[in-house]
């Protein structure tokens, strides 16, 4: 039996390409509101955005601060008038409507891991936008569950969100799940905090500045293969018509 029957995904920047599906619903939100969307602007709503999301991550701020804070901060940033909340409702409307995925291969490898194991995503964000992403990218048909934050009430690392997943899951043996993110300070760390061997998924090759320690790093999903599959069903990659018994 693999070591693996059980894996976690993050969602955004390891299936999904949250960079793109952001890049494109923030411009529709500026237009929107008759902003120019030019790369100096676009840098200072990210700059603002990926703070509060650091401060909600560490449990220093709740989700609802960091959804009434980031386009009201932004629009003051900018000089310019505007309903921060509003604007904010409007751009997670946008967001959820952009299912990019990060590579054509994503489809495929889900597919083959899920005729070994079992798949599941746990992501933070918003349980709206994540789970109609999921579903019109294909991601969804491949999944045991999805667990958002916002419905969960736990960001990652907090092992809350873990604990929770694994019950929902049936899983009590932990040595036999691996999960698989891009981040380190919300995947690969969240992963240790619940006990997980974890995967750190790094297509850019960006240095680890060693305060978090992944079980492995890879830079495409495919290499996922060996990690999860026994000899024989690396064999099988490819084939049709074949599943794993329970």
């Amino acid at each position: 039996m693999a070591k693996y029957y059980c894996i976690l995904f993050d969602a955004d920047n390891t299936l999904l390409n949250f960079d793109a599906a952001e890049s494109k619903a923030l411009a529709e939100t500026l237009v929107n509101y008759g902003i120019e969307p030019d790369a100096e602007t676009v840098q200072t709503y990210r700059t603002i955005n990926e703070e509060l999301w650091r401060q909600l991550e560490k449990g220093q701020i709740k989700r609802e601060k960091l959804m009434a804070e980031r386009f009201t901060r932004f629009l003051k940033a900018v000089d310019a008038a505007g309903d921060g909340v509003e604007m904010n409702r409007f751009y997670l409307e946008q967001l959820s409507t952009h299912p990019d995925l990060m590579g054509p291969e994503v489809l495929d490898v889900l597919r083959e891991l899920s005729e070994v194991a079992t798949l599941a995503v746990v992501t933070n964000g918003f349980q709206k936008v994540q789970t109609r992403r999921l579903a019109e990218s294909g991601i969804l048909n491949f999944m045991e569950d999805v667990f958002v934050s916002e419905k969960m009430d736990a960001e990652k690392p907090n092992r809350k969100i873990f604990d929770a997943a694994l019950r929902a899951l049936g899983v009590e043996n932990r040595e036999h799940v691996l999960m698989v993110g891009d981040g380190l300070s919300s995947d690969i760390q969240g992963g240790a905090n619940a006990g997980l061997d974890t995967c750190w998924y790094n297509p850019d090759h960006a240095e680890n500045p060693g305060k978090v320690v992944p079980t492995y790093e890879i830079a495409d999903l495919k290499e996922l293969y060996p990690l999860v599959m026994e000899q024989e069903e690396l064999a099988n990659v490819g084939l049709k018509n074949r599943r794993h018994q329970c």
